[in-house]
């Protein structure tokens, strides 16, 4: 299990965590401010200055998870984790790796208010080795505020248990994180649970189509970009049929017949990822009554939203695009498409 420690920059998280692992047996302290150090080491710089924070690199949230697992499987037992989570894309990538690898995780939020965060901001230590330490690091803690509070009322205070630790010691907040996690008032987060594949998987998606020729695309909480309805064929099932059972499962559209394929695509293996076959069906238009009955039923699924070939351009990762456009030129032709890594062979 992961104690998953949020909150604003200030509020507390990595003082109440070290008090927390005394309260909860067999339990080690997480820290991934020490991947993003490391990543300092690692990577040139001319990389690292094309972001402002280190959690826009996919390396750090892949090393989280990666480490994460690691740590629990040398350990066992609980990894308290304090770490400020504000965009929920990046929680869905990391909590939904750690939910593929059968990692529970309960999500705690320290909620101060706004001007206890500052006051704690003002007041905080800097090392005194550091370069302009104090304005730096202050004022990125300020600059941080807006986006927390964006947080918490779009997604936060939904997704985790609040903890008022404004007036509360780090002794006494942990008290009451370890409290609500023993009493079960801290639920497992309610996200997608999907096994990692350990060889090549095939996988069937569907495009759905609105009278306008837009394509139904869905926006998955386990992993960054946005994709088709469809998924992982499960043995012996037939790839079109399995391209209508998840249509159902993710969208509540049932499908009348099979779908047409439009693409079989190759995908090389790229580590940590395996490849494997991927096939595109057309799975036909939808009336306005139709479209108007799509639902996301489970966890699996943020958002929904039809969408034109450019507007998809700048919202599925680049092979995926790919396989749209050469699946939309099949559609026009009436004749399915082979490629691999996106490309047409043939």
């Amino acid at each position: 299990m992961i104690v998953w420690i949020n909150g604003a920059f200030g509020a507390g998280k990595t003082t109440t965590a070290r008090e927390l692992i005394e309260l909860i047996p067999n339990s080690t302290l997480f820290d991934p401010e020490v991947i993003g150090g490391g990543l300092a080491h690692l990577l040139p710089a001319k990389h690292l200055a094309e972001v402002n924070d280190f959690q826009d690199l996919p390396i750090w949230r892949r090393l989280v998870i990666d480490t994460a697992a690691a740590l629990l499987a040398e350990l066992g037992g609980t990894l308290v984790v304090p770490m400020t989570l504000l965009r929920q894309d990046y929680r869905d990538e990391i909590f939904g790796g750690l939910a593929a690898r059968r990692i529970t995780v309960r999500h705690v939020l320290l909620a101060p208010a706004e001007t206890i965060l500052r006051e704690r901001i003002a007041g905080r230590e800097i090392p005194p080795d550091l370069p302009d330490g104090d304005i730096r690091i202050r004022q990125w803690s300020y600059d941080h505020i807006e986006p927390y509070r964006a947080a918490l009322a779009s997604w936060l205070t939904a997704d985790a248990h609040p903890v008022d630790s404004g007036t509360l010691t780090p002794y006494e907040t942990a008290v009451r994180i370890a409290e609500a996690i023993g009493s079960g008032s801290v639920p497992v987060c309610d996200i997608v649970q999907t096994p990692e594949p350990t060889a090549e998987t095939l996988a069937a998606g569907v495009l759905l189509f609105d009278e306008q020729d837009r394509v139904l695309l869905v926006d998955p909480t386990y992993k960054a970009g946005w994709e088709f309805p469809g998924g992982v064929v499960e043995p012996g099932e037939a790839p079109a049929r399995a391209g209508v059972r998840e249509v159902a499962e993710e969208t509540g559209i049932r499908l009348d017949g099979l779908p047409r394929l439009l693409v079989v695509d190759w995908e090389a293996p790229v580590p940590p990822g395996y490849g494997g076959l991927r096939l595109l069906f057309d799975g036909g238009r939808l009336d306005s009554t139709e479209a108007g009955r799509v639902l996301l039923p489970g966890p699996e699924l943020r958002d929904w939203r039809f969408a034109t070939e450019q507007e998809a351009a700048d919202m599925l990762p680049p092979v995926r695009y790919e396989r749209l456009r050469w699946a939309l030129r099949a559609r026009e032709r009436g004749a399915a498409i082979y490629l691999e890594a996106g490309v047409p062979v043939g």
